[in-house]
């Protein structure tokens, strides 16, 4: 009966030490175990035995959501946490409530146990101190648009300040910056007012650049235009110079024509003379127009000579006259003599031969 018990004892420590004694670790995590209460070893993922009443694992305070657990393993994983929203105030005192989420890694899980007692929230702490010094020293319209910035002095901090607890900051991201609505409403209005002044702008630009557009099309139009206007011109002027060519040409062919028409043909003088006559008749239609022939002029020769004549011939005629009876008529002869001595008179008193010019051409 008593080796009964004495048996039944030692398999219930053989089956308790086989329970305590083997552990497996999974992937991506390990075991602190300590032996005698000292830090022993760290068991990696797999098979693991420990000796009983010797050796125990550690377990790790960490923050799963926003509770707090304690797990004998520890996750080597890259861990995200995220804080609630804490109030900082800015370089130009501008209160607002800014929201981080903070990526880390633990790399020495021995450094993560003995070196700090509450590792998440050291973390915490950390992430909301570090947060509100930084958010301190810049204005509002830098923590607005100096996220990347604000991220990277965060990660410098607090990965400085965790390299001894054996975890590696990885990342800080800022999740939400609420500055109070008062805030709110008077960026709202300004940039309201920058989108205006921006729509004010290109409309502006706009005109201005259909302005210089349309300026440079009526430039070019009027050039384009004169340029026309020019090659009209002259085109009028190649066409009018080769018509009056054309014309002379005809003409001086007409007039070799007609030449050797008269020449081949031996024309009398009396044909000429109808001709000429002809050509006077029609150049003397209309009204107020005198032509004296080109022959005329020795006829206006032989007036002159008769006009001395008589001159001369007057005296020695006036005692004959003055001998004639009272009553008596005078002759034919004396009659003709006065009548051309009075025709000679009139015609030496006749203007000089003017040409009359021919009615200007619309050309």
């Amino acid at each position: 009966m008593g080796l009964t018990i004495v048996l039944l004892f030692l398999a219930a420590a053989v089956v308790f030490a086989m329970v305590t004694g083997v552990r497996i670790v999974p992937q991506a995590k390990v075991m602190v175990v300590e032996r005698l209460g000292k830090f022993h070893r760290v068991a990696s993922s797999g098979l693991n035995i420990l000796i009983p009443f010797m050796d125990s694992p550690r377990a790790m305070e960490m923050r799963a959501g926003n509770r707090f657990t304690r797990n004998t393993l520890v996750d080597l994983r890259e861990q995200v946490m995220g804080f609630e929203t804490v109030q900082v105030i800015t370089h130009d005192n501008v209160n607002m409530e800014v929201g981080s989420v903070i990526y880390y890694q633990i790399v020495d899980p021995s450094r993560a146990l003995y070196q700090v007692e509450n590792l998440a929230l050291a973390i915490e702490q950390l992430t909301m101190t570090n947060l509100r010094n930084v958010m301190g020293g810049l204005t509002l319209d830098q923590t607005l648009t100096s996220r990347e910035t604000v991220n990277t002095k965060l990660r410098m901090v607090l990965d400085e300040a965790t390299e001894k607890w054996g975890v590696k900051v990885t990342r800080v991201e800022l999740r939400e910056i609420e500055p109070p609505q008062a805030i709110k409403s008077a960026m709202a209005k300004q940039m309201t007012a920058e989108r205006e002044r921006r729509a004010e702008v290109t409309k502006a630009e706009g005109d201005k650049a259909a302005a210089i557009l349309q300026a440079e099309g009526e430039k070019i139009s009027r050039i384009l235009r004169a340029e026309a206007e020019r090659d009209a011109e002259i085109a009028r002027a190649e066409g009018h110079k080769r018509a009056v060519m054309l014309e002379a040409e005809g003409k001086a062919e007409a007039t070799r024509l007609t030449f050797e028409a008269i020449h081949t043909g031996r024309a009398t003088p009396e044909v000429l003379a109808l001709r000429y006559l002809e050509t006077l008749q029609e150049l003397g239609k209309g009204d107020n127009k005198m032509f004296v022939p080109y022959e005329a002029t020795t006829a206006l020769g032989s007036i002159a000579m008769l006009k001395e004549v008589f001159a001369n011939e007057a005296p020695a005629a006036a005692p004959e006259a003055a001998r004639l009876p009272a009553g008596r008529p005078p002759s034919a002869s004396a009659l003709s003599a006065q009548a051309l001595a009075r025709n000679a008179a009139a015609n030496a008193t006749l203007p000089a031969t003017r040409r009359v010019q021919p009615p200007p051409s619309d050309e």
